[in-house]
């Protein structure tokens, strides 16, 4: 199908595009030509596309002043969409999409043979009538040799982008392109919302991350795990949620705490992850426990800094009490208005598990929580992009036992969890150092 429509209305025809890139194009590489062809289509069409390809965004960082003094349509040498690979990768915020088909169309015009990926969005889980609702997380378009992997993010309630699994159906062909070397849809993703810059690569305008290696590095660590809408919701069926006057006004507390502490904590560069019954309200009922009365919150002992509780206090949360030391079983809280404490535990990796220390005021007793090793993802909880241990069931059940899914409103944490175990008793010499109360 050619469309007959001028290039004045952001539509090409199939011959005048032809003639359009041909000069453009001719003699570069396929992975080149692929690159700028797409570009030239995204920008006519007003398709405001930004690039997240970490092999391009690390070398655009490397040779920034390079690129700040390239003018728009230099005819200089290609230093960068020339390096082979076999994708180049960019995104696209769902809310800013326009005329999906038209472009789709064009696209193929130019030669392109394109491919979108959907499935349901998984927020809408929790809502019976609207699960089925899907939603479009990735497109592929192949030229020649070369693929472009337009990665589509999701604006979410914690002021993050999220983007979904690119996950196959059965009547994609796998061969389409090397799907196992994408960097993007192994999983679903989660990552701050860049402020962007337009710079001129190649003689391209195309804009990019203000902060590249910011975004670079958040890519390794980007995995997202959705909360457990469906079971909760089962839960709930057979637990009846807590809605009294009280429940709300400690949900209501807990929250603005927890946000308050992430507030605090981001600001020093502090990574964090939600943690004992906190965690589990997530995992278990994606809400705060609302006979818990506090808030639980892990930190690697690699990762505490001196000012944290100085940090804290001027945030307005006064130091309740502080037990342990940085060398052994570091224990802080803090008190939040209305009663509500944050716990903070740090985390020791020995070499075959993760602990976390306690110490009994009145008899200077230690003891040692025992979790198999994790690591973190992303996750949504009260409105907040926040950290959880990916492992996250391995974790409950280190501290909560097979049981976890039963309300258990007495909790002994001497004897309760099954992960505790006595770690000897603080020397009195010491006391006056690792058992210190407000």
């Amino acid at each position: 199908m050619i469309l007959e429509v001028g290039e004045n209305n952001g539509f090409f025809s199939k011959s005048l595009l032809a003639r359009y890139t041909s000069k453009k194009l001719k003699g570069s590489l396929p992975h080149s030509r692929a690159v700028k062809k797409f570009i030239m289509l995204t920008s006519n069409q007003n398709v405001p596309v930004f690039l997240i390809d970490p092999l391009m965004l690390e070398l655009i960082d490397k040779n920034f002043e390079q690129v700040k003094n390239t003018s728009y349509g230099s005819t200089s040498e290609c230093k960068f969409f020339c390096v082979p690979r076999d994708f180049t990768t960019f995104a696209l915020q769902y809310h800013l999409r326009k005329n999906e088909e038209g472009w789709f169309r064009i696209a193929e015009n130019m030669g392109f043979q394109c491919i979108k990926i959907e499935s349901k969005d998984p927020r809408l889980d929790g809502i019976d009538s609207l699960s089925g609702t899907e939603i479009p997380l990735h497109y592929i378009c192949k030229l020649a040799t070369h693929a472009i992997h337009l990665v589509v993010f999701h604006e979410r309630s914690g002021n993050y982008l999220w983007h979904g699994h690119l996950r196959l159906k059965e009547h994609l062909d796998r061969k389409f392109v090397p799907f196992r070397k994408l960097r993007f849809g192994r999983y679903p993703g989660a990552f701050d919302r860049p402020e962007l810059q337009q710079v001129t690569v190649d003689g391209l305008e195309v804009l990019i991350p203000k902060d590249p290696m910011h975004f670079v590095e958040e890519i390794p660590h980007s995995r997202f795990i959705e909360c457990r809408y469906k079971e909760a919701r089962a839960f709930f069926q057979q637990y009846l949620d807590d809605n009294t006057v009280e429940a709300m006004a400690f949900r209501k507390s807990a929250k603005e705490l927890l946000q308050l502490a992430a507030k605090t904590l981001n600001k020093l560069g502090v990574p964090f992850w939600l943690s004992s019954g906190t965690c589990l309200g997530w995992y278990r009922q994606c809400n705060i426990i609302p006979y818990s009365k506090d808030v639980d919150l892990g930190i690697f002992i690699q990762d505490y800094k001196s000012d944290i509780i100085l940090a804290f206090q001027d945030a307005g949360l006064p130091l309740k009490h502080k037990f342990g030391k940085v060398e052994d079983s570091l224990e802080l809280s803090f008190q939040g208005k209305d009663d509500v404490k944050l716990d903070i535990f740090f985390f020791y990796e020995e070499t075959d598990h993760m602990w976390n220390g306690g110490t009994q005021a009145k008899t200077g007793k230690k003891f040692k929580y025992l979790f198999p090793k994790f690591t973190l993802c992303w996750t949504e909880f009260v409105d907040m992009k926040v950290h959880v241990p990916c492992e996250t069931l391995e974790y409950i059940e280190a501290n909560y036992g097979k049981t976890w899914k039963i309300p258990v409103k007495t909790w002994d944490w001497k004897r309760s969890p099954p992960n505790v175990q006595p770690n000897g008793i603080w020397p009195i010499s010491e006391w006056d150092e690792v058992i210190q109360l407000y």
